[in-house]
């Protein structure tokens, strides 16, 4: 059975996920890459973060171009039938469709490694062309020029050896293996590429520079086709009516492509309608591990822009080098937050980075709650005590914990700006989050409730926090009332409470009044 030449296996997985009850048709982006076949602008690299439908669309693009396959009556019910250059590309080519992260765990090193995929590849060769001469010493390439025949390569997870740190001193090897097997060459009618990471940068023997790359920061054209669109998921929801639209934006929407389009992670929308219930879906624990490092050791403060993003901010920070295949572990903030950005742990658009939705949110706090955060573990471990003190009325226990976490050595704590004190509030309450929807600013009676906890249990007491600096509780107090801050709550809840917290910048105290409404 053939291994990596004109195979089946494609067009199965791309029929199983046609067969999904929550399948979305990216197949328009077919009729894009037609315009590319047999020009210069055949070599394309597209990347982005696990579990944004890279697999499914290379799926999809083998059961298309195959010859292996007749795959039209798939094709004529999505929506690149209605192009009319669907049926001149349709199921015409030779694809050569490598997944590189089938690593046999016999290989002890790179040049095995492509040895293996070599071998494989010119055994599919015999089958289909049995005619073909193989003279000594010929390399792959040399062959597949002798067939003077036309071939798709479709590679996914090209980048797999430099994430999983494999051959470290021959990687260089594997990019010189893809840039003879590709650059230049005659028999190559599009080559396909897809991973995490974009290619290494170039150097004397090993440039793949003859690829189009696209990003998860550059990229102007392919950028609807990888993650879900507001409307496509719009459309999901409407085929179950357990999980509104709302909840699942609120818990995955947030990624944003360069066109400014807001995109939401597949997998974790597809299984939330699934499972018919939101809750982080996230897997990549390995590449979290590292985010922690970035935090446990506060490189370039991180971790105060981190403990910002977590409260709801966003960073103005421009980034303009991509964190790519075969780089040195990042050193700079720009380095450090384009690798995050490229693992798909934070959102940027337009010069302004942040935690793109509750699902990230949610492995962010996990972080901070690691003991070898120090203070900031700390921190979160009162922050039970903090959500007692609220509920039970104690006033005195509040102010105690907001003191003792403005007086920590964390800089971004020390309210330097008008964010630092709902700084100190979202690590004060962050336990909250388990029972509690917290929200900033949300809009409620006649303005904007600084923070509103709503409890995820009916029989919880919900509240409002309002924040003042240099003011006094009684005027926090009364603008809640006034503007009626409780009225979201009034029909939902048995117990709302009104929390007024202050600082005063000259006497460097905390004051905090706290009112039964209902």
């Amino acid at each position: 059975m053939a291994v990596y030449l004109n195979t089946k296996k494609q067009e199965e997985n791309f029929i199983e996920l046609y067969n999904e009850e929550y399948f979305v048709d990216k197949s328009e982006i077919i009729a894009l890459l037609n315009k590319k076949i047999s020009t210069k602008n055949k070599y394309i690299c597209i990347t982005r973060p696990r579990r944004f439908g890279k697999s499914s669309v290379a799926d999809m693009l083998g059961a298309y171009y195959s010859k292996a396959v007749d795959s039209k009556e798939i094709f004529d019910n999505l929506k690149i039938s209605r192009n009319t250059n669907f049926i001149e590309n349709l199921n015409k080519y030779n694809v050569i469709s490598v997944s590189f992260a089938d690593v046999n765990n016999n290989c002890k090193s790179c040049s095995e490694y492509v040895d293996r995929i070599t071998a494989l590849l010119i055994e599919d060769l015999k089958d289909v062309f049995p005619n073909i001469k193989i003279k000594e010493n010929y390399a792959i390439w040399d062959i597949l020029s002798e067939l003077n025949e036309k071939f798709i390569f479709i590679f996914d997870e090209w980048d797999y050896i430099f994430n999983s740190n494999l051959f470290l001193e021959e990687q260089d090897r594997f990019l010189e293996f893809l840039m003879k097997l590709l650059k230049d060459k005659p028999y190559v009618a599009l080559a396909y590429m897809t991973g995490i990471l974009p290619i290494k940068k170039y150097s004397s023997g090993s440039s793949l520079n003859m690829f189009d790359e696209y990003t998860m920061l550059n990229d102007m054209i392919y950028g609807e086709y990888f993650g879900f669109t507001e409307n496509e998921v719009e459309e999901l929801c409407k085929k179950q009516n357990k999980i509104s639209f709302h909840e699942i934006s609120n818990w995955y929407n947030g990624y944003i492509n360069e066109n400014g389009d807001k995109l939401y992670n597949p997998r974790s929308v597809v299984k939330a309608l699934q499972n018919v219930k939101c809750i982080s879906y996230w897997t990549n624990t390995g590449a979290m591990d590292e985010v922690k490092e970035y935090l446990k050791y506060n490189i370039m403060e991180i971790r105060e822009d981190v403990i910002e993003m977590v409260s709801g901010g966003v960073i103005d920070i421009t980034i303009d080098e991509e964190y790519r295949a075969g780089q040195e572990a990042p050193k700079t903030k720009e380095e450090i937050y384009s690798a995050m950005i490229i693992l798909g742990f934070l959102s940027y658009y337009d010069g302004y980075l942040k935690i793109p939705n509750k699902e990230l949110m949610k492995e962010f706090e996990k972080a901070l709650k690691d003991e070898s955060f120090g203070y900031v573990s700390e921190i979160i471990k009162d922050s039970r005590k903090m959500l007692n003190a609220t509920i039970s009325g104690d006033y005195e226990t509040v102010v105690k914990i907001l003191h003792d976490i403005h007086n920590s050595e964390i800089p971004i704590l020390q309210y330097n700006n008008e964010n630092s004190l709902a700084c100190v509030m979202t690590l004060a309450y962050l336990s909250a989050r388990d029972t509690y929807r917290i929200e900033r600013e949300e809009k409620t009676g006649k303005g904007y409730a600084d923070f509103t906890f709503h409890p995820r249990r009916k029989a919880d007491t919900a509240f409002v926090v309002e924040l003042k600096k240099d003011e006094t509780v009684e005027i926090a107090m009364n603008q809640m009332k006034e503007k009626e801050y409780f009225q979201k709550f009034e029909n939902e809840y048995k117990n709302i409470l009104a929390v007024a917290i202050c600082y005063d910048s000259k006497t460097k105290e905390h004051s905090c009044e706290i009112e039964r409404i209902k």
